[in-house]
């Protein structure tokens, strides 16, 4: 089982990688939909063990990791690539999530855990 920590560290850059693509059309919608079930999948697998399990809060990364993950899921495939507001909306989480240095970012973007 992996923790956490290393769960978000591959799948934030996985997936920024994976927006990204979407949108340039490199991948079609249906590998972007399996992805989000990959994740889900890859997630019931992640460590309960004591001081990085499931039950630590989540830090802000995360908290984004879940909020992008969710909307691409929620909106369908036309808005995620032509809707202005959305696709800046989620640009700004993939800019987030593809920075290696911390730095403040809007509490409007707050995921949970599944």
């Amino acid at each position: 089982m992996i923790s956490v920590q290393r769960f978000l560290n591959t799948k934030t850059q996985q997936l920024a990688y994976f927006v990204r693509a979407y949108w340039n059309k490199r991948i079609l919608y249906q590998e972007l939909d399996l992805y989000f079930w990959d994740t889900m999948e890859e997630w019931s697998q992640v460590s309960q063990g004591q001081g990085q399990g499931k039950n630590q809060p989540c830090s802000q990364r995360e908290r984004v990791f879940w909020y992008l993950l969710h909307q691409l899921h929620f909106w369908p495939e036309h808005s995620l690539l032509n809707d202005p507001v959305l696709r800046c909306d989620l640009d700004l989480c993939v800019t987030y999530l593809e920075c290696q240095k911390k730095y403040p970012f809007s509490p409007d973007y707050i995921g949970a855990r599944p």
